[in-house]
């Protein structure tokens, strides 16, 4: 299996050495900036002995190079800087990705493409609009990472181990997630038994700012470590086709009384990409505030580049 990675940054790196790791694949870097792709790929073939694996790993600037992958996965992009919000990276990554798509579209137009530019749910729209892929072959990382965040603020706050956790949101990523504490669960038992709902709330606000907050911490740049952990997770999934149930940015056509956008929702994933979409019963509240998220995220969408 071949496995291209679109962009040579903290989060593409470490994403193309996590899928190397794996050995789920031949993996291919490519950054525009001539020298970046290729000094990360010596520097992790180099990692190989120690690392104990042996692992293919090509970088490169040369974006034809993605020809005939099977997954392509997109990192490509300015990174947010302190106090910027993901809309504000609109239409400055917005011609970043339109370029990329058009290549993907010559060069790889069997693969399945993983988004995950920000603003994700616009840049994963922008792709389908630009490459005219189905959406079960497009799609964005996006919720996986938000669900990995609550269930971290979870575990610290009941004190209980990570692995013990479900945690589900759905919508938007980024202010516009909406938090499903009826689906998320500790051992089994819904978080709602464990935690009044102030604080279920705390947590979730906790969960929108987190990137925000890595940002404001690191000063310069942004999350790569989690967010690389869910590439290589859906990646893995994909290669290894586990039809398993997981949080993505995907188009919905009529799924949630919502159609004609992206936006973060549960679906099966195999070999093929998205088998099913997995429509949740909502509350009529958590409902009301999907809609709203996906109507602000469709208002946006009418500043990209079409």
């Amino acid at each position: 299996m071949k496995i291209s990675v679109i962009g040579a940054g903290n989060v593409g790196s470490l994403a193309a050495m996590r899928i190397a790791q794996e050995k789920l694949g031949n993996v291919v870097l490519v950054d525009v900036v001539k020298g970046m792709a290729q000094g990360k790929s010596c520097d992790l073939e180099d990692a190989q002995m120690l690392l104990n694996v042996d692992y293919s790993i090509e970088g490169t600037d040369d974006i034809t190079k993605i020809k005939s992958s099977n997954i392509v996965v997109v990192t490509a992009g300015l990174a947010r800087k302190p106090g910027m919000t993901r809309e504000e990276l609109l239409l400055k990554n917005s011609e970043i990705l339109k370029n990329i798509c058009i290549s993907i579209k010559n060069y790889a137009p069997e693969a399945i493409v993983i988004i995950v530019t920000n603003p994700l749910d616009l840049m994963t729209y922008l792709a389908l609009k630009i490459t005219g892929f189905k959406r079960e072959k497009l799609f964005g990382m996006g919720i996986s990472l938000d669900a990995a965040r609550f269930a971290n603020l979870i575990s610290k706050e009941l004190k209980v181990p990570i692995t013990e956790i479900e945690a589900c949101v759905i919508g938007s990523h980024g202010e516009g997630m909406v938090p499903l504490a009826e689906f998320s669960s500790v051992k089994g038992t819904s978080l709602l038994k464990l935690l009044n709902q102030e604080k279920i709330d705390e947590l979730f606000k906790k969960t929108v700012y987190r990137g925000a907050e890595i940002v404001s911490l690191l000063g310069s740049g942004s999350a790569f470590f989690a967010p690389s952990a869910a590439i290589a997770q859906i990646v893995k999934i994909i290669a290894k086709d586990q039809k398993q149930v997981i949080g993505v940015c995907a188009s919905l056509s009529g799924e949630y009384g919502i159609d004609d956008i992206c936006t973060g929702v549960p679906a099966r994933i195999g070999i093929n990409g998205i088998e099913q979409i997995i429509e949740l019963k909502l509350s009529k509240e958590n409902n009301n505030l999907l809609i709203k998220a996906v109507e602000s995220i469709r208002s946006l969408a009418k500043q990209l580049p079409l």
